[in-house]
């Protein structure tokens, strides 16, 4: 008696349509074996591997600077630094203190060269701090002056604003200048009004 083809003795039928045999496992069909990458559905953007951090709205996450708390300056480094760049307004004075005692023509053309001098130097001190927060006088402490935020220079534009503001630190009895030998982030008023901080460089 036969039992179908000779060289399948047990009698079972030939998979039909490409299926597997029973007790192999069955893979649905279009999707890839175990092992292969999975692809997403069409429209929906990949996500990232464990461990990468989420960035909302691909916008650059806050940068904490130097990989955690920021080292913030001293109050002491900070007046030095302070004490340094007077120096170099003392400097523009020079002109005046030479021509002081060479005539009324020589005074008047000394107080000019004066006055050039120090608005020169003030604006070079402004444009040094605003391009790399440092003037001399912070580069020569090793502390610069930062962005909270971003731990980014200031730019030319709020580093003069944050001159202004220093009015407010000498407005009450100077408390504004004292205020970080007691503040968490060691920052004047003039800092918190412009979100900015000083830190070892």
């Amino acid at each position: 008696m036969s039992f179908g083809d000779p060289n399948n003795p047990y009698g079972q039928q030939p998979p039909q349509g490409g299926q597997q045999p029973y007790g192999y496992p069955q893979q649905p069909q279009g999707q890839p074996g175990y092992g292969y990458p999975q692809q997403a559905p069409q429209g929906v953007p990949p996500q990232q591997g464990y461990g990468y951090p989420q960035q909302p709205g691909g916008q650059y996450p806050q940068q904490q600077m130097y990989g955690g708390t920021p080292p913030y300056a001293a109050w002491g480094s900070r007046v030095l630094a302070t004490l340094v760049d007077s120096l170099i307004l003392l400097v523009a004075y020079l002109p005046l203190l030479i021509t002081a005692f060479m005539g009324e023509t020589a005074a008047v053309i000394g107080s000019l060269i004066t006055f050039v001098a120090i608005i020169g130097a003030a604006v070079w001190l402004v444009v040094q701090e605003g391009k790399t927060g440092q003037t001399i006088g912070k580069r020569t402490m090793g502390i610069r002056l930062l962005r909270e935020s971003d731990g980014q220079p200031l730019g030319v534009g709020m580093a003069f604003v944050r001159r202004l503001a220093h009015f407010l630190d000498g407005a009450a009895c100077y408390i504004g200048y004292l205020w970080p030998l007691w503040d968490d982030k060691k920052q004047t008023f003039a800092d918190k009004v412009c979100s900015t901080v000083v830190v070892k460089a």
